[in-house]
């Protein structure tokens, strides 16, 4: 046992019946995580489901020839011994935490999963003396390693050309949805609609706390009402805009970043200082938009560059006659 963490074993010191149990409940976790990014994705790409229905079935192998080599050495009980029992051990994100984040994060983490079980079973094989033992620890670790090449060839064939596009479509199109637009849509409103306000105070008061004071107020309530503006007003089923909650979320924050952009700076106690910077960060920010416009949403880029700009110019005029005059 390690000192102060008692309930935890160093992988070094584990026989070899504990290597081998160890190894059959991590190929279950993976059949099983394997398993659940299926089911998450068979709605929307049944064929990239079908790639990892597959990569579960060899899991499911592994875990087979690693029960039958511990039935011959050791007898039919399995120690219960997993990952979380051995210190140092990788570890596997939780699947909710993966699998919102789309097709690609999905297919990044296997790669990273195969990575893990390959470095497992070389190092598991070099602590085992028992041949038969280590030769299939050995194998299972070369099974690993190409298990990469086998997913790129399994997509190569459940995947052909038009069906690649179409999902890495419809991924894209779906992030663009759920997360961009309505990110885009706070952003622009953080970024403009606080113009007039902020720099309103500033010319009126010429006092910056004051000023910041205003700006975060104005920011962080604006990015409130947006974002259950978004959550509230589709669920997305009808739509397939995707989660409420995650486009409320990209909606406010993204609204409260964009209006606390040109608040920081006035923080700063100077007040042309502070004034010049913000006016620097909203430059960026108008120009930002155009960018997310242009990249995303397929505007061109000096019409979305007119808009926003434009737009924005005339907010700021607004917000410093009114409070100059």
């Amino acid at each position: 046992m390690i000192p102060g963490v008692s309930n935890r074993r160093r992988f070094s010191d584990l026989n070899e019946q504990e290597i081998l149990a160890l190894a059959i409940s991590s190929e279950e976790d993976d059949a099983q995580i394997y398993r659940g990014y299926a089911e998450r994705l068979r709605a929307d790409f049944p064929n990239s489901a079908k790639v990892f229905d597959a990569m579960a079935a060899e899991e499911d192998e592994h875990r087979r020839r690693l029960i039958e080599l511990h039935k011959e050495r050791f007898g039919d009980v399995i120690p219960l011994i997993r990952r979380e029992h051995v210190a140092g051990f990788y570890a596997r994100r939780p699947i909710w935490l993966v699998e919102n984040l789309g097709l690609e994060r999905i297919r990044e983490e296997v790669a990273k999963m195969e990575q893990d079980a390959e470095a497992f079973y070389t190092r598991a094989a070099q602590q085992t003396k028992d041949a038969a033992t280590r030769k299939l620890l050995g194998d299972l670790a070369a099974d690993e390693a190409g298990h990469n090449a086998k997913a790129a060839t399994l997509q190569e064939e459940l995947l052909g050309g038009d069906e690649a596009e179409k999902e890495n479509f419809t991924a894209h199109r779906q992030f663009v949805l759920t997360w961009v637009q309505p990110g885009l849509a706070g952003l622009m409103d953080g970024s403009v609609s606080t113009l007039a306000p902020i720099f309103a105070t500033a010319f009126a008061t010429h006092n910056t706390w004051t000023t910041f004071l205003v700006g975060t107020a104005a920011s962080i309530g604006a990015g409130i009402s947006m974002g259950f503006t978004e959550a509230a007003s589709d669920d997305g089923v009808l739509s397939g805009r995707g989660s409420p909650f995650k486009r409320g979320v990209a909606s406010g924050v993204m609204t409260t970043l964009g209006g606390l952009g040109h608040a920081l700076p006035y923080l700063i106690a100077d007040f042309w200082t502070a004034t010049f910077i913000a006016f620097v960060v909203v430059f960026f920010e108008l120009w930002t938009i155009a960018w997310i416009q242009n990249r995303y949403m397929d505007t061109p880029f000096m019409r979305a560059a007119f808009q926003v700009v434009l737009g924005g110019a005339l907010v700021f005029a607004t917000g410093v006659l009114i409070g100059a005059g």
